[in-house]
């Protein structure tokens, strides 16, 4: 059967959605409004998320801080001296050369001096003739007085038998033998004395070691002529210089602000650069004066050296720590601005930047003392301030500074 065209399309029609222009739209608004509302919350999260600046941080926190001095020394011998001949004499013998170690006592040279000799012989007569000067005066004496105590013995027994003027002549002479026994033994005395101080003149051409040394420089040779060191008109040339090496003085300055800082017992590190060696030694002395052309004051170290492996002359640097406190507050020195005032910029528990004023106190090359405007656990933003400020919010990364270690 056959249906007519008029009556198939009607059909077809009605079979259809009814989709109007403005029904369109209506559908796309709705499903635009869905899809916002489920992806805008993630978007604005993650965009924020992103917006937010990252800073390094660090932890204010308690530690141990101090400050550093540090000197470059020198080692001296401890004892050191140019031997002289206290005579004048020539060399007959020198027994040491440079680098020899002697002990107190030992023989160094033997000087030869031929009128000193001479003129000791001399005393030594004129000692031994005034000796016996004494005798013929004590003799002298002797009668004198005998011959006057039996004079006024008879004088006594029988007054007629002795005259009065043998009494008085042989009284003046008892007391003239008396007066020459008196000068004779002056004589004697002073004969002795020279006699005695020419051989100690003599045993001046002995010269010895003072104290154990090491012979550090050789002046002169067998045959040289010494001046005496004691001669004002002369330039005395010295045999040898004995240094004490076996104990050292290391001796550096200090400079003037320091000064009331610096106590004998004081703790310092040495650090010996020819060697590659460190110990710690103390400060033995200072010279509690500060030098009117250099502003400082030398303060030494004594440094046992029984090996004698460091050698006077070399170059030491001394490590002083001063004015330490062992639980101050600290941040790194990287943390803190300065400018009229020194400040911090603080992370806040909810991240926010925050421009805090401090009051610092000690200072070294890595550390800062916290005074006040701080308390432990406060995190502190480290680094340029540049493409931040305050009030911003942050992510805050921690991160682990350098530590000062002792």
């Amino acid at each position: 059967m056959l249906v007519p065209n008029s009556l198939m399309s009607n059909n077809v029609r009605s079979s259809r959605p009814f989709i109007t222009p403005w029904r369109c739209a209506a559908l796309v608004t709705a499903f635009g409004s869905v899809a916002l509302f489920v992806i805008s919350p993630r978007s604005k999260v993650a965009e924020r998320e992103t917006a937010l600046a990252t800073v390094a941080t660090t932890t204010a926190g308690r530690d141990a801080i101090w400050r550093e001095l540090t000197v470059e020394s020198e080692f001296r011998p401890y004892q050191e001296v140019d031997l002289h001949a206290k005579v004048s004499g020539y060399v007959q013998t020198i027994n040491v050369d440079v680098g020899d170690r002697v002990k107190e006592g030992d023989l160094i040279a033997t000087l030869e001096i031929p009128e000193l000799n001479a003129d000791l012989e001399h005393a030594e007569a004129v000692s031994r003739r005034s000796q016996e000067e004494i005798k013929k005066a004590q003799a002298a004496f002797d009668d004198a007085r005998l011959t006057l105590t039996r004079l006024k013995a008879v004088q006594k027994a029988r007054s007629n038998l002795v005259a009065q003027q043998d009494i008085d002549a042989a009284n003046a002479k008892d007391q003239t033998a008396s007066a020459n026994l008196g000068a004779a033994r002056e004589e004697a005395a002073v004969a002795a004395s020279d006699a005695k101080k020419l051989r100690v003149m003599q045993s001046y051409a002995q010269i010895t070691a003072p104290f154990t040394g090491v012979i550090t420089k050789r002046y002169a040779d067998k045959g040289a002529l010494i001046q005496a060191g004691t001669s004002s008109s002369t330039q005395a040339m010295p045999l040898v210089r004995l240094s004490q090496n076996d104990r050292l003085r290391l001796v550096f300055p200090v400079s003037e602000p320091k000064v009331a800082q610096i106590k004998p017992g004081n703790d310092v590190e040495i650090e010996v650069f020819a060697l590659s060696r460190s110990f710690k030694g103390k400060i033995t002395r200072i010279t509690d004066k500060v030098e009117f052309a250099t502003r400082t004051m030398d303060a030494e170290v004594d440094v046992k050296n029984p090996d004698l492996e460091i050698i006077p002359g070399m170059f030491a640097s001394v490590s002083l720590t001063l004015d330490r406190k062992s639980n101050a507050l600290v941040l790194p020195v990287e943390a803190v601005s300065r400018g009229k005032s020194a400040t911090v910029m603080l992370v806040t528990s909810d991240g926010l930047l925050e421009d805090r004023v401090i009051q610092p106190g000690l200072e070294t090359p890595t550390k800062i003392e916290i005074l006040s405007g701080l308390k432990e656990g406060d995190q502190v933003m480290v680094g340029s301030r540049a493409l931040v400020r305050p009030g911003q919010h942050v992510i805050a990364k921690a991160i682990t500074m350098s530590a000062q270690t002792k």
